[in-house]
């Protein structure tokens, strides 16, 4: 089943058929989970990791707040040898995941190896601050890089003229659009990119009719009404989905509670990553709820990548699973800006396999980028 339709396979299956679905393993109520063991899935549960901490490296969650006055949380992550000034590396991503999950693995696997690195959960997110929880926007989301570099810069450890960002899925755009605007953001990598503005605003490889575009529009529009009315913040779909009679379709969550038997091979793979002890977590939007429902608003109005020039001379490496049905979002950044952006291409990789596949994500192409750029 291809992306687009696969976009309204909880709207089109929903609780009627929910019979039909075939179960998941059991996890019970939603309770935690985390990569590897049931015994680990009990510690997410609490609070935990989906990934065990490097014995080489120390964790120490810490808190700062961006422009806005909202504190932003996260983990800092330290070579437990490092000395003198080193290397920094902000740390944020997926969309809808938080600080323990992916960017925590990718965090503490760079601290490993040298770096400092901050994993931080968005604004509204999480851990972190914002009364409406739940809630995303391209604006905050990009200062909390710029946030998450001022905290770093003032730690006595960070050199504070080598700081970087790695950004992974749905973060990524962010993380781009911060280091356009931020020069102190000396180098950007990405996996798994996704452009949350272009995919909200006009669909999976832009299938929106301008039609169907308008249709988003005015159903987000009638929710701005329901939720004044209720005093409350509906969730749905922060990607739209459309019917069968070509109606808008949301649902109330990101993912199923469990798979239909005919379930597409994108939503099988985020499935295995979030809902499964692999990758849950009890705070992680993508792996309990969905988004506030008029989210897809501020990603109609901000536009991502509209700045990429503005990196130019400093540097950008773009990673994709040459299997990922997101891996266009990648080649077509690098092909806006050739001369500025690189980009791998990992064979036998889909879009999830580098949340966290340490076989497949090209952690030695990333630190050799970083050496480089950072020097």
């Amino acid at each position: 089943m291809e992306r687009r339709k696969a976009l309204g396979l909880i709207a089109a299956t929903g609780a009627a058929t929910a019979a039909s679905f075939t179960a998941a393993p059991a996890f019970g109520a939603d309770a935690g989970r985390a990569a590897g063991t049931a015994r680990q899935g009990k510690r997410a549960a609490k609070g935990g990791y989906t990934f065990a901490l490097d014995k080489n490296v120390k964790r120490t969650a810490v808190r700062f707040k961006n422009r806005y006055g909202i504190e932003v949380a996260a983990d800092l992550y330290v070579p437990k040898k490092g000395k003198g000034k080193l290397p920094a590396l902000l740390v944020s991503g997926p969309f809808g995941a938080v600080k323990e999950q992916s960017c925590g693995l990718y965090a503490n696997e760079f601290a490993r190896r040298g770096y400092v690195a901050l994993a931080f959960d968005p604004s509204f997110t999480g851990e972190s601050g914002g009364t409406v929880r739940d809630v995303a926007s391209p604006d905050i989301y990009t200062e909390d890089y710029s946030a998450a570099v001022d905290y770093l810069g003032l730690q006595k450890i960070v050199d504070r003229k080598r700081i970087g960002a790695q950004a992974v899925c749905g973060l990524s755009g962010m993380a781009l659009t911060a280091a356009a605007a931020d020069s102190r953001i000396k180098a950007v990598a990405t996996t798994s990119m996704y452009d949350m503005s272009r995919s909200i605003s006009r669909g999976h490889e832009d299938y929106y009719t301008p039609e169907q575009r308008q249709k988003v529009v005015d159903h987000l529009s009638r929710q701005r009404w329901i939720d004044a009315e209720n005093g409350t913040y509906a969730r749905l779909s922060h990607e739209v989905p459309f019917d069968e009679n070509g109606n808008v379709a949301p649902s109330d969550r990101v993912l199923p509670k469990t798979l239909p038997a005919d379930v597409d091979p994108v939503t099988k793979s985020f499935f295995d990553y979030y809902r499964t002890e692999r990758g849950y977590h009890p705070r992680s939007i993508n792996s309990t709820t969905a988004w506030t429902a008029t989210t897809p608003m501020s990603f109609f109005a901000f536009p991502l990548m509209t700045n990429i020039d503005m990196l130019a001379p400093r540097k950008a490496l773009l990673v994709a699973g040459a299997d990922a049905h997101s891996r266009y979002y990648s080649e077509d950044v690098q092909a806006k800006a050739p001369n500025t952006v690189d980009l791998i291409i990992v064979p036998g990789a889909d879009h999830v396999d580098l949340y966290d596949r340490k076989d497949l994500i090209p952690f030695d192409r990333l630190d050799e980028f970083f050496t480089k750029n950072l020097a």
